[in-house]
């Protein structure tokens, strides 16, 4: 029996980067992009490699292109890391894992490094296909800490818990990632908003902006980690956003949610430094009437737009940068 699963693209809507320090955000995970993981019993126990874990290139430059888009590993050790930590999850909590093998493969067409949770989403995918195959289930809050642990423990990835609960929960997701609950109870304060209350939303990327978010945070963290009053309050800023978003939300009034965005990023634009691919991004979209942040660490944005009219404004103007503009069909 052939088990298949997905897991979607993420894109943050309003708090971030606030989630990696307690704060609160709103993200939602959209169909347009998603990681596929297929898995079956087989004899022995096999991964099988992706086209991006291929080490045959054509010339000295397509290995240059190939390790500046996926870096110098592909998905397998995510794949790995995956099974090995929900191994040890089943060991530690006494549940009872059957001896029978299985290969498994993946795949995915989320962008890469450019903020949408590509790699998050392959980890999702794997361990969705491990609960079904060995009938085993973790409750959703503590299978997106599991999930998160894979990349911080086991690989010794920066990442942040909003990529993964959004990926678990699907849909739109508000986060309360309150210390003092989070410390209580392991994680945090996660609930389902209606995504038809949003307004009109797009998403743009453009490939050769990829960043890696740990490389785009190390500072930032640092400067949290000294007390640096300019990020504290910054923090406190984020988080009070996502609030008035979702309460913008629930009470059907949304025609004030982009200015809030746009808040969003001009807070970040004066505690970050943001590279000029980027800031272009965000100028060409609003040049268009749109609003527009950054869905994770750089490379991609979203915004919200009145009509099909400014959005094909929006796309005329971040064309002569390269970028690519979607409408995120979200997946709930």
């Amino acid at each position: 029996m052939m088990i298949r699963t997905y897991a979607h693209a993420r894109a943050a809507l309003i708090g971030n980067p606030s989630d990696g320090y307690n704060g609160k955000t709103i993200a939602f995970t959209f169909g347009n992009f998603f990681a596929e993981v297929d898995l079956y019993e087989s004899p022995e126990l096999e991964i099988l490699p992706n086209p991006s874990d291929h080490s045959l290139f054509h010339s000295i430059e397509a290995l240059a292109y190939d390790v500046n888009q996926l870096g110098y590993y592909g998905g397998i050790r995510l794949i790995k890391a995956a099974i090995k930590k929900f191994y040890d999850y089943c060991t530690e909590n006494g549940i009872y894992l059957h001896k029978s093998n299985f290969t498994v493969r993946y795949k995915s067409n989320i962008p890469h490094l450019v903020g949408l949770a590509g790699s998050s989403a392959i980890v999702t995918a794997c361990m969705k296909a491990l609960l079904e195959f060995y009938e085993v289930s973790i409750p959703k809050p503590l299978l997106a800490s599991l999930i998160l642990e894979v990349e911080t423990e086991e690989l010794g990835i920066s990442a942040g818990l909003q990529d993964r609960v959004a990926q678990v929960y699907q849909g739109l997701v508000y986060m309360d990632f309150d210390k003092d609950l989070m410390a209580k109870q392991g994680y945090g304060d996660y609930k389902h908003i209606d995504a038809t209350l949003l307004p009109n939303i797009y998403i743009a990327y453009q490939k050769n902006l990829s960043e890696i978010s740990g490389v785009t945070h190390s500072d930032l963290r640092a400067r949290y980690n000294r007390g640096n009053k300019e990020v504290h309050e910054a923090m406190d800023f984020w988080s009070d956003l996502t609030v008035q978003v979702r309460d913008m939300l629930v009470a059907g009034n949304v025609s004030d949610i982009g200015k809030l965005l746009n808040a969003n990023f001009d807070m970040r634009e004066k505690v970050c430094n943001i590279s000029e691919g980027n800031l272009n991004m965000i100028k060409a979209a609003r040049s268009a009437g749109a609003s527009a942040k950054f869905t994770g660490s750089g490379g991609a944005i979203i915004g919200t737009y009145s009509d099909d009219d400014m959005f094909e404004k929006i796309v005329l103007e971040t064309r002569k940068f390269g970028v690519e503009v979607i409408k995120p069909e979200i997946v709930v």
